[in-house]
């Protein structure tokens, strides 16, 4: 990592992610969108798609563009498209969120805006996994980074299904207009959105990242390699459901959707399983005896997932899946992604500061440790403020508490304030003794531009 060339652009994908995760914050808090409305309405799909899209998505293409050099120890190939795609993902949310403000009837416009950000967003993200797929072909691929390709290939999928989306709903493709286009695929475009492209790709990064902060044995165990199969197997089962259902009842068998769903699911659970595993062996075998408080708020999301993932069992057994998937999507997108997102940040952004500031006089000059870019004890109540929030929020939608599900929004706020203040004081050098803060030869980092 210490001879890994910093990605330009990256501080830029993670300041704007913050920034829409705390507009989407302050809007659930405001009531706008589910539970307030139904969760189809054009209301939820606005916050819905700050948060995967603005918040999740751009956070992992900024983490990409600095990781995945690192998983195949290579430099990024075609840099320079780094921030063309990130205008193109910017414009194209900011269309698309305006889209949805059009149907809701907030914007009162002619406009074709969801037909645009389905030209833009398409466009951003391919310019990404343009880079990062140059990239990844350029070495032979280890097992995070096989997670990563299969996760490119899963937003690929995620976003092709979007734009038609969009199109649809602008008037653009009446050949699809009726068919049951709805229905079979915005499972597909949820399921491989959040658990292809969103937890695959935070998986295979997970399994490098965890294990070098805690300086854990990273080596490739047969248990990994079953998560990546089941993985992929359930996958594939979730994009191809309709397809198989059809193939499989015209040989004269019985076959119905909820047996493929069933199959997925049932893979799903047992790479989970085995994920949990290894990351258990990762914890318990660290060389680091005392882990750093990111690796502690990891085991909050960890703790979360499983959660999800036996509440989607739960759902399931019941019949009431429909009913709660709102809560199960919650705990997932902020349990999960956004608990794991926030833990990382809090390494991720004093590690690529100290890279910046201090690398260029390593070994020649007394500099901090990167822990002494944040103070833990400080920060360890606020990823603790998240973790109760988000269960308390998912508690409240199973329930259908509204009220109280926009209380543990704001705590949950709050402490993503917190941890976002935090990140801005490390990055200022602002907790450094005042000795050691600029030796000579370093220069304090922009905010979240780059260094000229």
């Amino acid at each position: 990592m210490m001879g890994t060339a910093l990605s330009r652009w990256t501080m830029s994908y993670f300041t704007a992610a913050l920034a829409f995760l705390v507009g989407a914050q302050v809007l659930m808090i405001a009531g706008y969108g589910f539970p307030a409305v139904p969760a189809e309405a054009p209301e939820t799909l606005t916050l819905v798609h700050m948060v995967t899209i603005g918040w999740l998505s751009l956070l992992m293409c900024g983490a990409l563009f600095q990781f995945v050099p690192v998983l195949i120890a290579q430099p990024l190939r075609g840099g320079r498209l780094v921030l063309p795609a990130l205008i193109c993902l910017l414009s194209g949310l900011a269309f698309l969120l305006a889209g949805f403000l059009q149907l809701a009837g907030t914007i009162d416009t002619d406009l074709p805006l969801l037909a645009v950000a389905g030209m833009l967003l398409p466009a951003g993200f391919l310019l990404v996994v343009g880079v990062l797929v140059g990239t990844l072909l350029r070495a032979n691929l280890t097992l995070p980074a096989r997670f990563v390709a299969a996760g490119l290939a899963c937003v690929l999928v995620t976003v092709t299904l979007g734009a038609l989306f969009a199109l649809l709903l602008s008037g653009f493709l009446p050949a699809l207009a009726g068919l049951d286009f709805r229905t079979h695929a915005l499972p597909v475009h949820i399921a491989v959105g959040l658990g292809g492209w969103l937890t695959f790709t935070a998986i295979g990064v997970s399994y490098r990242l965890l294990p070098m902060f805690m300086l854990s044995p990273d080596g490739e165990r047969a248990s990994s390699r079953v998560v990546w199969w089941s993985g992929i197997a359930a996958l594939v089962l979730i994009a191809l459901a309709s397809p198989i259902v059809a193939m499989v009842e015209g040989t004269g068998l019985m076959a119905t959707p909820d047996t493929a769903t069933g199959l997925a699911a049932t893979l799903g659970l047992v790479s989970l399983i085995l994920y949990g595993v290894d990351l258990a062996f990762f914890y318990r075998h660290r060389k680091r005896r005392v882990i750093e408080l990111n690796s502690r708020a990891a085991q909050g999301a960890l703790l979360a997932l499983i959660l999800s993932a036996l509440l989607l069992l739960a759902l399931l057994a019941t019949g009431t899946l429909g009913q709660h998937v709102g809560a199960l999507l919650y705990l997932v997108a902020f349990g999960w992604l956004s608990g794991l997102g926030l833990s990382q940040l809090y390494k991720i952004v004093p590690f690529l500061t100290w890279l910046e500031c201090y690398g260029p006089v390593m070994g020649k000059k007394p500099t901090p440790r990167v822990q002494d870019l944040v103070v833990e004890r400080r920060d360890r109540v606020w990823f603790a403020l998240y973790f109760l929030g988000v269960l308390s929020g998912t508690g409240a939608l199973l329930v259908n508490q509204p009220d109280v599900f926009r209380v543990a929004a704001g705590a949950t706020l709050l402490a993503t304030l917190a941890i976002v203040v935090e990140l801005v004081l490390a990055r200022r050098l602002y907790n450094v003794e005042d000795g050691k803060r600029l030796p000579d030869g370093t220069s304090r980092p922009r905010l979240f531009l780059p260094s000229p």
